[in-house]
C-alpha cells in the first residue's frame, strides 16, 4: 500500500504547475526561476533524456536554495525512478498508472503522482492508496470528467495536465481539479505572467 498525500504540502495552496519540457539546462532553470518569481511554485521536469535529467539536478539545486522542491515527470521506467532519484527530485509524475513504478518512487522516498483517464484507473490507484492523481489528457477528458469521477470517488484529488493553459486553467480549476499543470503552451513567453494573475 503506498500513500501519495504528501502532494497535499507538496503543491500547497497552489493551484499550478509549471512543466519544463525539454528546454535544454538554461532554459529550464530560467523559465523555473521565472515561474517561482511569479508565485508559481511546483514545478515538473520531466526526464526523457541525459539533458533533461541534468537540467531536473540544476533545478533541484536552485529550488532546494529557496526552501522549494521540484519533481520529475515522465517517468515510466525503474531507471527514471534511479535518475529522478540521483538528481534530487522530490516526487515522480507518470502518464499513466503503473503500480510497480509507482511503489518503486515511493521506495525511493519519492510520493508518484499516477496518470488516470478512466474510472477503473481511477478506482486501481485509490486501492493502492493513492489519492492523488494525473487526470491525462485533460483537455480531451474535458471539464465534464471531474464531477463525474467525483461522484464515485470523493477522496480522489486530481491534477489536470495535458492541452492546458491560461486560457482554460480557470474553467478546469472551476471544474473541481486541484491544479492545473501547463506544459507545451509554456512556449509562448506571455503564459506564466498570464498563469500567475489566476493566483490573485
Amino acid at each position: 500500500m503506498t500513500d501519495n498525500s504528501a502532494f497535499e504540502q507538496l503543491f500547497g495552496n497552489a493551484p499550478l504547475m509549471a512543466i519544463l519540457r525539454g528546454m535544454g539546462v538554461e532554459r529550464t532553470l530560467a523559465t523555473a526561476t521565472r515561474a517561482w518569481d511569479l508565485g508559481i511554485t511546483a514545478v515538473e521536469v520531466p526526464v526523457q533524456t541525459p539533458t533533461d535529467v541534468e537540467a531536473l539536478r540544476v533545478v533541484a539545486d536552485a529550488a532546494r536554495e529557496r526552501g522549494l522542491v521540484v519533481g520529475a515527470g515522465t517517468v515510466i521506467a525503474p531507471e527514471h525512478v534511479r535518475q529522478a532519484a540521483g538528481a534530487g527530485a522530490a516526487f515522480t509524475v507518470s502518464p499513466g498508472l503503473d503500480i510497480e513504478i509507482v511503489r518503486a518512487s515511493h521506495a525511493a522516498g519519492m510520493p508518484s503522482l499516477p496518470g488516470v483517464s478512466t474510472a477503473t484507473e481511477v478506482q486501481r490507484a485509490l486501492s493502492e492508496g493513492l489519492t492523488w492523481m494525473k487526470a491525462f489528457p485533460a483537455s480531451l477528458l474535458g471539464t465534464g470528467w471531474f464531477p463525474a469521477m467525483r461522484g464515485p470517488f470523493p477522496q480522489a484529488r486530481f491534477v489536470a495536465t495535458g492541452g492546458m493553459g491560461s486560457t482554460n486553467a480557470r474553467e478546469f480549476l472551476d471544474a473541481g481539479v486541484r491544479v492545473v499543470a501547463v506544459g507545451s503552451a509554456l512556449e509562448d513567453e506571455a503564459q506564466l505572467p498570464a498563469l500567475a494573475a489566476l493566483l490573485a
